[in-house]
């Protein structure tokens, strides 16, 4: 692309924000921020899939967050490039008071005084980090990248809500939402388009939704785990 690209295509910089793959997670807990879980076989599978999917686009960065499975997801996408796997702490999951536990519908959580606490505030929201602390990080992440690979594409790994809550901001959306209803499938990416440093528009695939096992996809209510949303809140915390 680079000697052929006319001056207004000089100007646009992508960056696609993937969601890592499928985790080995056997206890089904919340695994938020703690260490130690890493992809599973098939979710190798999906930053494969992934990887195939970007090779022949003009990635010149690619950076992740801290965690394992973001790590990981990332890597055979920088190995199809040609580059290394940057860092940035801005990128990482949601903290979330309920990390390490299981936590799921049906499961009495919400019947146990102990955790009506964390439930008085679904708009901040109460159990976890602010929603608009996560588009400040977010948002700077995405910026940094865009910065890095000025004119060409850069590739992001992250989280389901941090990625749902950046794509709700950019669109214009609440950031309070119905967390059965976030379009951010695993591997799948939410791409921005930046001309010059303005976002000029966003994007949505999923090249491994096949893998995906029906429970897991988008949209679909399910005891585990995470398009414009209009519903009522219902933000019960989710892995």
């Amino acid at each position: 692309m680079g000697d052929m690209r006319g001056k207004d295509e000089e100007n646009l910089t992508v960056v696609h924000v993937v969601r890592h793959g499928e985790v080995h997670n056997p206890d089904g807990v919340l695994y938020g921020r703690n260490p130690g879980y890493h992809l599973s076989d098939l979710g190798r599978q999906m930053a494969e899939r992934v990887a195939d999917h970007l090779a022949t686009r003009d990635v010149r960065h690619v950076v992740a967050s801290p965690l394992e499975r973001a790590q990981e997801t990332a890597a055979p996408v920088a190995k199809a490039h040609g580059l290394d796997v940057g860092t940035d702490v801005r990128l990482i999951e949601a903290a979330n008071v309920f990390e390490g536990k299981a936590f799921g519908v049906g499961d009495g959580a919400l019947r146990r005084p102990a955790n009506w606490k964390y439930f008085t505030n679904p708009f901040r929201p109460s159990w976890g980090e602010p929603y608009i602390e996560q588009v400040v990080r977010m948002m700077g992440a995405v910026q940094s990248a865009r910065e890095a690979a000025r004119g060409h594409e850069a590739v992001c790994v992250s989280h389901q809500l941090p990625i749902w809550i950046l794509r709700s901001f950019a669109e214009g959306r609440r950031l309070w939402h119905d967390p059965r209803s976030r379009q951010c499938t695993l591997a799948s990416l939410t791409t921005f388009t930046f001309d010059g440093d303005d976002i000029v528009s966003v994007g949505y695939s999923e090249p491994a939704r096949d893998l995906v096992p029906p429970h897991l996809l988008a949209g679909v209510q399910r005891k585990f785990g995470r398009g414009a949303i209009r519903g009522p809140a219902a933000n019960a915390p989710r892995a």
